[in-house]
């Protein structure tokens, strides 16, 4: 079998992907191939965390059974909107994220189960200088509009020596940047005797010429482990990185999304990281239009976007998905006023991050250069996880000294030094 695998969403499937890569590479009979029009196996993992991406989802899908090849639906929508995929694609197979290590095994007709501790020590297979790497899966919490947790359940934390394997893995197959994903990484080890800052200690002693980058963290659970986690990001071999997703900055808002935490915690957690490291690269996520969203309360988040200076925000609009609690609250904000509300956030945040990236016009950096651009460029990450554009193209996986000439809302421009 010749097998053609596309992968969507987040980086957390994009490590579920290497894992059906990593199987496939290590089943004699069957091989990847990087080019759809040679595959006879077509795989796609989904993601549905908006309606307009299941919609994009659903399209594609359609494409790809039009083929009249054989495919596998994996991703969220395969767990969460399964009775959807059948009624639309009778004839593919569904893969949900919790028995993807069991690939092979529904071609067989075998029962499929949920053996989370099995799929940690699936094999991996990387195909690019970055490699994500999940911590575990599913989550602790059930935030009333999402959707993802419904479709990877409730948390459970890889075993320590599954995550040391599969780094160890990815540095022998020339990986120089670990990705560490999770629903929320700071959760890691809360169903166990672990942690994410007893995790770090133990890989930043793998290899010294690996980059570490943590992925998101819910302010709920960063909170509670801020004293040991804090120091850990002064270390040299972890992107001074931050994601922390606000979502609103009205407490009632928070409150009615189940997050747990206050707007307080937030501006707390990232006033502690960035005393450490004023440099910190601070990402953070925010949600428009939520049901009953006043024109204060959404006042209020932009005012608190304000106050944090973040360098990355990822805005989205309210999205009412299936099964959650949030699809039936009443308040439902009329569709212009949050496309305003959205545009006017977009102003407002290309500003912030305009001007926090503005700061590093003349500086020089170290960066590590991960892969090439167009025309003629390299993309590199500076140690504070910065997109640095290189105008010309050097080799991969060094270390290089650049004097940044331009800044962008989105990424800096270095020259050589």
């Amino acid at each position: 079998m010749k097998v053609y695998v596309e992968v969507y969403g987040c980086t957390a499937n994009k490590s579920d992907a290497n894992l059906i890569k990593g199987l496939i590479h290590k089943h004699p009979q069957h091989h990847l191939v990087t080019k759809l029009d040679h595959a006879n196996l077509l795989v796609i993992l989904t993601c549905t965390v908006i309606d307009t991406t299941e919609q994009r989802m659903l399209h594609r899908i359609k494409e790809l059974v039009n083929t009249g090849k054989k495919v596998v639906i994996a991703g969220c929508m395969a767990s969460v909107q399964q009775d959807l995929l059948q009624d639309h694609f009778p004839q593919a197979l569904l893969l949900p994220p919790r028995k993807i290590h069991q690939f092979f095994d529904m071609f067989n007709d075998k029962k499929l189960d949920e053996n989370l501790y099995q799929k940690a020590f699936a094999p991996k297979q990387c195909s690019h200088l970055t490699a994500p790497i999940a911590i575990a899966e599913g989550c602790l919490f059930s935030c009333t509009y999402c959707i993802t947790h419904l479709a990877r359940g409730k948390l459970f934390s890889y075993p320590e020596e599954a995550i040391i394997s599969s780094v160890n893995n990815a540095i022998n197959q020339g990986c120089i940047e670990i990705q560490i994903t999770a629903q929320d990484t700071a959760s890691y080890g809360l169903d166990q005797q672990s942690s994410l800052p007893g995790l770090l200690k133990k890989i930043v002693k793998i290899s010294d010429a690996i980059m570490i980058r943590v992925g998101m963290m819910n302010p709920r659970t960063a909170t509670k482990i801020l004293p040991d986690l804090l120091p850990l990001f002064d270390h040299p071999q972890i992107y001074s990185f931050l994601h922390l997703p606000l979502q609103s900055g009205n407490n009632k808002i928070l409150q009615k999304m189940n997050r747990g935490y206050q707007v307080q915690d937030v501006e707390e957690i990232i006033s502690k990281f960035r005393m450490k490291n004023p440099d910190l690269t601070l990402s953070t996520d925010a949600i428009v239009g939520f049901p009953g969203e006043t024109k204060e309360q959404f006042n209020q988040t932009k005012q608190l976007l304000e106050r944090i200076k973040p360098d990355v925000v990822n805005i989205t609009r309210f999205s009412a998905r299936p099964f959650t609690e949030a699809k039936t609250m009443n308040g439902r904000i009329p569709t212009e006023i949050v496309k305003q509300r959205s545009r006017d956030l977009t102003v407002l945040c290309k500003r912030l991050t305009t001007d926090r990236n503005s700061r590093y016009l003349g500086k020089t950096m170290s960066v590590l250069t991960l892969k090439q651009g167009t025309k003629n460029t390299t993309i590199a990450r500076s140690m504070n996880y910065k997109p640095v554009i290189i105008q010309k193209q050097v080799p991969l996986g060094e270390q290089q000294s650049v004097e940044i000439t331009n800044a962008t809302d989105i990424h800096l421009v270095g020259m050589l030094i």
